[in-house]
């Protein structure tokens, strides 16, 4: 069993008010964090943008362990998650995925079979609770 956390501190108001995130790599220390950043335009991050991040990251290397499990190696992955909320409600509804990647002697039908299982079998995609959308073509 493999175990990561994350600290959030947060001060004062949700409007007014600023946070600072923190990850057990500390690739993220005392990172900011406000009501601007996640919903107007701010210098820091925001969670929604950080689940983006993981949800790309986790598709790529998943997308890549089952390339290999079909014997092909990729060149290159290029994975964008774009993660959707609805600001009214306050829920995360939508993440979609664009993928370009180089692949040497795929044919297109069997890049998007693997693709699809990627999209659908990744952990971050396991743990969405959103529809999951996806874009992929070989580059």
């Amino acid at each position: 069993m493999k175990k990561d956390k994350a600290n959030a501190v947060w001060n004062g108001s949700v409007k007014e008010g600023n946070g600072k995130i923190t990850t057990k790599s500390k690739v993220l220390n005392n990172s900011a964090y406000s009501y601007k950043t996640r919903f107007q335009e701010g210098n820091g991050t925001n969670p929604d943008e950080l689940i983006a991040a993981s949800h790309a990251g986790c598709f790529a290397m998943a997308l890549s362990l089952m390339l290999g499990e079909n014997d092909f190696t990729p060149d290159s992955i290029d994975a964008t998650a774009e993660v959707t909320m609805d600001t009214d409600q306050l829920k995360l509804t939508k993440s979609h995925l664009t993928l370009k990647a180089k692949i040497p002697g795929i044919d297109k039908e069997k890049f998007l079979e693997i693709a699809e299982a990627a999209k659908e079998n990744c952990p971050i995609s396991k743990a969405l609770n959103v529809e999951i959308t996806m874009d992929a073509s070989l580059v």
